[in-house]
Parts: C-alpha cells; structure tokens; sequence
C-alpha cells in the first residue's frame, strides 16, 4: 500500500457545517461561518482582525494594497518561497529585492536585510517556513529603524510561535508583523481545500482592510448601519470565500487541538527515527530554531546535491512513497530573473536544489515513519 505525500484530513463534522450553511439560505461570503471563523482567530490568538479570503494569495494581495506599496517602491523578500509571496507585490508594481535564507534554515536570513534597504523600500514580506518562525526580534529591529511594514507569510504556520528572548512570552505567528496572510490549501494543517485569511494588527490598516475586502466599497459599513447605502470608494477586490468554504473551515477550527496533538507526535517519530542517519552526515535533517516553535507542518530532509535529492525522490517514489522537493529559487524564475540584480543567493539555491518533503498528515502511523526511514537509508545503503 502507498504512502501519499499529502492526505487531506477530514474530521467528520464538515458535511453538517456544510449542510447548515446551505440551509440557512446564505451561501456568499460574510456569513454566520465565516464571522465564527474569524472571531476564532481573533480570540485565540490575540489578532486584532481577521478577514478570511478565498487563498492566502489573496490576503498576500490584500497585504499590498494595505501596505500602500507601488510602483517603483521595493520590498524585500525571501528568494526561497512560493511566488504569491513576491507576485502580490508585483502586481501593485513595486520591485522585488531578494534576501538569502539562513544556511541552517530556509527562512530569510534577519541579517541580510538592513544592507537590502534603500530610501525606496517600502515593506519587508517574510515567510515563515515550515511553520518555524524568522527571526522577527531581529526583523522587528531593522523594520522600527527604517520605517518599514512588516508583512509575515504565515501560510504555513497555524498554530506556531515566536519564543524570542529568554522569559518573553510566546507570540503568535500572524500577530507580530503589522500584516499577515494564511492558507487554508489542502497540503495546510487546517484545510478547507483552498482558503486564506488575512491578519491586521496595525489600528492605521483595520478600517480600510473591509473596504478592499469587499471590492473597494464600504458594503460592510452599510450592513452595519453605520452609512445609509454603500458605493466604490477604494480599490479593492472580491477577496471573500464562500460560506461553504467558510462552514468547512469551521470543522476543522473545531477539532484544531487534536489536528495539531498527532500532526506533532508524527514529527516527533520521525525526529527519533531519522536522527541516527543525520548523525552519520548522510543528510541533515530539519532542525527548529531556538526562538520558534514547532507546528509540524512539513518534515524536510536536506541532500548533498541536487542529483542526490532527485535519486532520492524517485527511489521512494518506486517504493510506493510520495515526496516532493519545494520552491525553486524565485530570482532564477524565468519571469523575475532578468529583474534580478545579479547577487548570488546562495543558500536560497541549495534549499532549492537540495531539499526534500516527506509524507506528512494526521493519520500518518509509527509503522508509515518506519517505512519511510527504512526506504530512505535503503536509498544511502546502510
């Protein structure tokens, strides 16, 4: 029997919420779901205000109109990421520079950054990368100094923390930057099969995210009674889910603790399993830095070159096991590298050439990990 690299947990109670939905007769966006989904967010983790959207590319888009970003300004982002990060930001016309990864971490490396910063940068957009936080002290710092919007790539970080300095409180991934998006895809933690959300925690952006939510009008004014009719008075786009999305969502918002309990037992099997071959420098296994915490989204396997990884991909692919390698290198895209300013990303090309996902969801048993291990180190002979 196959190991799927991704499997779409599905907790039971997604037909109801979807049927209620439906029965209520209100099936657009901005229904009782959605609002329920988005006062989760908000209680749970101390956002000021969640807007869901129908892909966390929309929210990213929403991020950069918000952030007034345009043509000729620049931001800054991470050369190893999935190209909503750098495309949202494109659109409003601005110039990408891009930021090398960590050499122990694919996340954008904090260092990096003041030296990108010139009088046209307008935002840093981070990612944080397999749900393990950037290094946001050290982000923050460079961000007050400049005058810079902080916009947090939080795709893939549900449920995941910032610990930073030593007796800090943990903050949540999403609740730090002045912005935030998320997905809901359904290689995601939580899935509604394509969704998002965007995050604001700046009071200057609040009032006007509404308005861009709903097309550019102050519709959601209107059914708040708080202006007699509703007409375009901003720029804006139809960013709403639908309420089956939303109602879908909620079913997985539900059991979110028990999502998360056997996502994280499973990283940790994995963590015991593959520690013995990374050890003997057969690959280095993914490691979490000390200021983050972990969310196990993703369990990643970093190769020696780009041939090993690719032999390795396969190898488990004829063993009946799905395994993916992730980004390419944005600044070497065929779109952005003529942009690109020449420097070399070095670490952003070894992430690329190098990195491997394996399979990893709820339901994912002890027995599936001992497979995986026992096809990988079959794939290293030992």
């Amino acid at each position: 029997m196959s190991i799927p690299f991704n499997k779409p947990h599905i907790t039971g109670n997604e037909l109801a919420c979807v049927e209620q939905a439906v029965r209520s007769g209100k099936l657009s966006g901005n229904g009782a779901f959605t609002k329920r989904c988005q006062e989760f967010f908000e209680r749970r983790y101390g956002f000021k205000k969640c807007l869901l959207t129908a892909s966390c590319t929309d929210a990213l888009e929403m991020c950069a109109i918000l952030a007034g970003v345009g043509a000729g300004d620049e931001v800054i982002v991470p050369g190893y990421t999935f190209v909503s990060t750098a495309l949202a930001f494109v659109r409003q016309g601005a110039n990408i520079v891009f930021a090398d990864s960590r050499a122990d971490h694919p996340n954008i490396d904090a260092d990096a950054i003041e030296p990108l910063v010139t009088p046209r940068t307008r935002a840093i957009a981070l990612v944080h990368y397999a749900g393990a936080a950037c290094d946001m002290d050290a982000v923050t710092r460079v961000a007050e100094k400049h005058g810079l919007t902080v916009i947090e790539d939080a795709a893939q970080a549900v449920d995941s923390f910032h610990t930073g300095a030593a007796n800090a409180a943990p903050r949540p991934l999403g609740g730090i930057g002045h912005l935030a998006a998320f997905s809901f895809h359904d290689t995601k933690n939580i899935t509604c099969g394509e969704g998002g959300m965007l995050v604001v925690n700046d009071d200057r952006f609040i009032a006007r995210s509404e308005t861009v939510w709903e097309k550019g009008t102050n519709r959601a004014e209107f059914f708040r009674g708080n202006v007699g009719k509703y007409g375009w008075v901003d720029t804006g786009s139809s960013f709403l889910p639908s309420e089956i999305a939303a109602a879908f969502l909620w079913a997985q918002l539900e059991r979110l603790d028990d999502i998360q309990t056997v996502r994280k037992a499973a990283w940790e099997t994995y963590c015991e399993m593959f520690k013995p071959l990374a050890d003997g420098g057969l690959f280095q296994a993914q490691a979490i830095p000390a200021y983050a915490t972990n969310n196990a989204h993703t369990f990643y396997l970093v190769c020696n070159s780009q041939n090993e990884r690719d032999g390795l991909i396969e190898h488990l692919k004829n063993n009946g096991i799905g395994a993916a390698f992730h980004y390419q290198s944005l600044h070497r895209s065929d779109y952005y590298k003529g942009r690109h300013d020449g420097r070399e990303l070095k670490n952003c090309d070894m992430y690329s050439d190098c990195l491997v996902r394996l399979p990893l969801y709820y339901g994912l048993g002890k027995g599936d990990i001992e497979r995986v291990r026992d096809a990988v180190a079959g794939y290293y002979r030992v």
